[in-house]
């Protein structure tokens, strides 16, 4: 460990508190930029996969443990735990983070102080408050640092039921939209919560004080509630209610998780640069395969025990109906099937002309740039696989419509 601490430093890492630091034995030190990366006291690095870019800083604020995680140019992690999660250009999170497997915060994401995520992705300048509890999320939305979708402090998205299963991601926002940078904001008022598997689109905003349980598809609606009316009723476990909802959110999830990789496969692979190399796209790539497993996984679980419950029989219909759900979804993540039909090569050409136009590099700058034709036809082409999947799947369970 010492050997590698003095490589670091020869490197021209800036490790305030050698003795205080800690780098694990996986650790590959030649995955570790020397260029303006400052690493505080206390701090804890491990994982093969570690990549630390240029201009990164840890530990400002308190220890940081740092475990299997990309980390893109000027990322911050102020203080806390990070694991198995990938972290772009300029993305931050304040002290006493809490950020486990899965995650991905694209170029300027942020949270602030005492926040847990788990399987959460947050697109560009995304921000997130303090004290807040948002796993198993995807949240778009924004134009810029000034103009971006936003979480207040002390909010929670409940995600797990009673049953004791977690088939409650929630989509806030949506992938062919949000992914084109000039999507309305969302906002989610302070203080409140969201109760998963949800879908709000784009432009809503939740008053603060407001717990969220139904979902909301028309764009820019301004949601606000109290709180329940008492209530005591008889409550008998094992119950399950909704469930062609909560299927067909999950289905829209995985459906939108499954466009997105190909966004990264097909147009991020054309940023590789030294702002982007080839590491971070690697980290993307499986980060966003762990999750769709995850979500998958979920899915099943949730479906055995609602074929195993006291259910009607069209609920064991929809359970019964997933050995071809799970034979659609792998055809579905084979994504160079997917991507490449007309759809996306009339985007293709379009983004070319685009890029050689704008003469910039840079992953944000570029994509805002695009010209409107050229953002419609991207939606349309990742439109086209999320709708494409949720109509396959949708046809292999007996009485379910896409």
């Amino acid at each position: 460990m010492e050997n590698k601490l003095k490589r670091l430093v020869e490197k021209g890492v800036m490790i305030t508190s050698p003795s205080t630091v800690e780098i694990g034995d996986d650790v590959d030190i030649d995955r570790i930029s020397g260029d303006n990366v400052t690493i505080f006291g206390g701090c804890r690095i491990f994982g093969k996969n570690t990549w630390i870019s240029k201009g990164c800083t840890l530990g400002k604020e308190g220890p940081v443990t740092l475990d299997n995680c990309w980390l893109g140019p000027e990322v911050k992690i102020q203080g806390g735990y990070v694991n198995s999660s990938v972290f772009l250009n300029k993305a931050s999170v304040g002290y006493g983070a809490h950020i486990r497997e899965g995650c991905i915060l694209e170029e300027e994401a942020s949270t602030a102080h005492t926040v847990g995520l788990k399987q959460t992705i947050l697109f560009p300048f995304v921000t997130l408050g303090s004290l807040i509890n948002f796993c198993d999320c995807f949240m778009a939305g924004g134009t810029s640092r000034k103009n971006h979708s936003e979480v207040g402090s002390s909010y929670i998205h409940f995600n797990y039921t009673p049953n004791q299963d977690k088939a409650t991601a929630s989509l806030i926002g949506d992938v062919p939209r949000g992914v084109m940078l000039n999507s309305r904001p969302i906002f989610l008022g302070g203080q409140g919560g969201l109760v998963g598997p949800c879908r709000l689109n784009f432009g809503t905003v939740i008053a603060a004080g407001t717990i969220q349980r139904k979902d909301e598809t028309e764009p820019d609606r301004l949601l606000f509630g109290g709180a329940l009316r008492p209530g005591n009723i008889k409550h008998t476990p094992g119950q399950f209610q909704n469930i062609p909802r909560v299927v067909k959110n999950n289905l829209f999830y995985i459906a939108n998780l499954v466009s997105l990789m190909n966004w990264y496969k097909h147009v991020r692979s054309r940023f590789i640069s030294e702002s982007f190399p080839a590491p971070l796209l690697e980290g993307l790539e499986t980060t966003l395969d762990l999750g769709i497993k995850e979500r998958i996984k979920r899915f099943k679980d949730f479906l055995d025990k609602a074929f195993m419950a006291k259910c009607p029989d069209e609920t064991k219909a929809l359970a019964g109906g997933w050995p071809n759900i799970t034979h659609e979804l792998e055809q579905q993540l084979d994504s160079d099937s997917i991507a490449c039909d007309e759809q996306y090569r009339r985007f293709s050409d379009l983004l070319d002309r685009d890029l050689q136009t704008s003469g910039t590099g840079q992953y944000t700058e570029a994509i805002q740039k695009l010209t409107p034709l050229t953002s419609v036809a991207g939606t349309a082409w990742l439109s086209a696989i999320v709708d494409g999947f949720i109509e396959k799947t949708c046809g292999h369970i007996p009485g379910m419509k896409s």
